[in-house]
C-alpha cells in the first residue's frame, strides 16, 4: 500500500509545498467559443488587436479564478494569448521567422495547419517577445500562495520539422549555434524571473520523437544521427537552464502529441531514459494514460536517485472525457511508488487540453472534471 504522507520522513515533507506540486496542471485549457469567435472576427477584420486582448484576458481571468478555486497551487493563462502551444513563442525570438510547412504535423488520424518556423538571422533572446506582457498579466491575478506557471516550448524544438535546416547560413559550427540558442533561452528565462516568474515549464516533444526513431532504427547506421540528436539535446537543454536562481523552479513536460485528442508518437521510456536522467530539471511531466507509454520501469533510471527531483505523471488522460476510476489511478501510482519514491513523485493528466486553439474532443466541463480528479487523488493518497 502507498505510505500516508504522515508516514514520510521530515525530509520527505519538504518536498510537500514546493513546484511541481503534488497535483498539477500541465500548461493548455480548452478554448471557449468566445475566444474562438474572437480571433475569427479579428481575422475578418471585424475586431481589433486591442478588442481581441480584451476579450482574450477576460477569459484568462475566469479560468485562472477557476483554477485557484479548485485549488492548484500553480495555475496558468490556458495558453489563451497563443495559437500553438510552441510556434508562437518560436515566432517572438529574434532571428526566427514564420513560413509555410506546406506539410501537416502527421498526427494519428488527423492533420494540422501547414505553419512552422524557420531560421531567418542569428538566434537571440527578444526583449519585446510578447509572451512578458502576458506572463505580467497572469501574475497580476494570482494571489499570494500561487504561483503563476509559465509554459515554453524547449529549445530542442528548433531541431525539429527543417526549422534549422539553414544554420551554417549565420554560424561556422553547429556548436556555435547550439551555444547561441541555449543563450537565447537562458537570456529568456532570466527574463520571466526578473518579471516575478517562478515557476516555468518547457514542453517538449524531441524525447517521444526519439523513442519512436531509436526504435525504428535500432541495429542500424541510420541510429547514430539520432543518438547524436539526443546528446546534442541534454548538451542544449542543461547549458540553457545552468546557473538560473536557485528559487525558479524549471520543468519539462515530454509530450507525445496532442491535437484534437490525436497523438504524434508511441513506445516505451526505456531508450530516451538515460538521456532523461542527465537532464538538470527540477521535475519532469511523464505521459502514462495509455499502454502506448510502456511501463514504469524506466522511471528509476530517469529519476536517477536524485532527492530534489520530482516525477509528475500523468495518469489521468486529457483526450477523452471518460473519468479514470480513483482505484485505477491509485493502483498504477503503486506500481509507480516501486520504482521511485512516493515522495519524489506528482500527478497530473498526461497533457495540456488544447495545445492548439482547436482543443481536444471534450467539454470544458468534462475538463474540470479531470482536474478535480487530478486533486482529489493527490489528496487522498499525499
Amino acid at each position: 500500500m502507498i505510505k500516508k504522507l504522515e508516514e514520510f520522513t521530515m525530509s520527505e515533507n519538504t518536498l510537500t509545498q514546493t513546484a511541481p506540486f503534488r497535483f498539477d496542471v500541465v500548461g493548455s485549457l480548452l478554448r471557449p467559443q468566445t475566444l474562438k469567435d474572437a480571433h475569427q472576427d479579428f481575422t475578418a477584420g471585424n475586431i481589433t488587436a486591442e478588442e481581441l486582448k480584451s476579450i482574450q484576458q477576460t477569459e484568462i481571468k475566469r479560468v485562472v479564478a477557476e483554477q485557484i478555486k479548485l485549488g492548484l497551487h500553480a495555475v496558468t493563462d490556458g495558453e489563451f494569448n497563443r495559437s500553438w502551444w510552441h510556434l508562437d513563442f518560436l515566432w517572438g525570438l529574434t532571428g526566427v521567422g514564420h513560413y509555410d510547412y506546406q506539410q501537416s504535423y502527421k498526427f494519428h488520424g488527423d492533420h494540422t495547419r501547414t505553419d512552422n518556423a524557420e531560421l531567418i538571422g542569428p538566434v537571440a533572446a527578444n526583449p519585446e517577445h510578447p509572451f512578458y506582457a502576458d506572463f505580467t498579466f497572469l501574475n497580476s491575478l494570482v494571489p499570494a500562495g500561487v504561483l503563476a506557471k509559465q509554459t515554453i516550448p524547449a529549445p530542442t524544438l528548433l531541431f525539429r520539422d527543417n526549422r534549422s535546416d539553414n544554420w551554417h547560413n549565420f554560424y561556422d559550427t553547429w556548436d556555435q549555434y547550439l551555444a547561441a540558442v541555449a543563450k537565447a533561452y537562458h537570456d529568456t528565462i532570466q527574463h520571466f524571473y526578473d518579471l516575478g516568474c517562478r515557476y516555468i515549464q518547457l514542453d517538449d516533444t524531441t524525447w517521444a520523437f526519439l523513442i519512436s526513431k531509436l526504435n525504428e532504427t535500432a541495429g542500424s547506421e541510420e541510429q547514430a544521427q539520432y543518438v547524436k540528436l539526443a546528446e546534442d539535446s541534454v548538451t542544449l537543454i542543461n547549458s540553457a537552464i545552468a546557473d538560473l536562481p536557485s528559487d525558479l523552479t524549471i520543468t519539462t513536460h515530454i509530450c507525445r502529441g496532442n491535437f484534437k485528442s490525436t497523438f504524434l508518437f508511441s513506445g516505451a521510456y526505456d531508450v530516451v531514459a538515460k538521456y532523461l536522467a542527465q537532464l538538470k530539471y527540477d521535475g519532469l511531466f511523464l505521459e502514462y494514460d495509455n499502454d502506448r507509454a510502456g511501463d514504469f520501469g524506466p522511471l528509476a533510471t530517469i529519476w536517477n536517485h536524485d532527492a530534489h527531483k520530482r516525477l509528475v505523471l500523468g495518469l489521468i488522460t486529457s483526450k477523452f472525457p471518460e473519468l479514470e476510476t480513483h482505484k485505477a489511478i491509485i493502483d498504477r501510482l503503486n506500481d509507480a511508488a516501486t520504482h521511485v519514491p512516493l515522495a519524489n513523485l506528482a500527478l497530473s493528466t498526461q497533457c495540456g487540453f488544447a495545445s492548439t486553439e482547436e482543443g481536444n474532443k471534450l467539454t470544458e466541463a468534462q475538463q474540470w472534471a479531470k482536474l478535480h480528479l487530478v486533486r482529489d487523488v493527490a489528496e487522498q493518497v499525499w
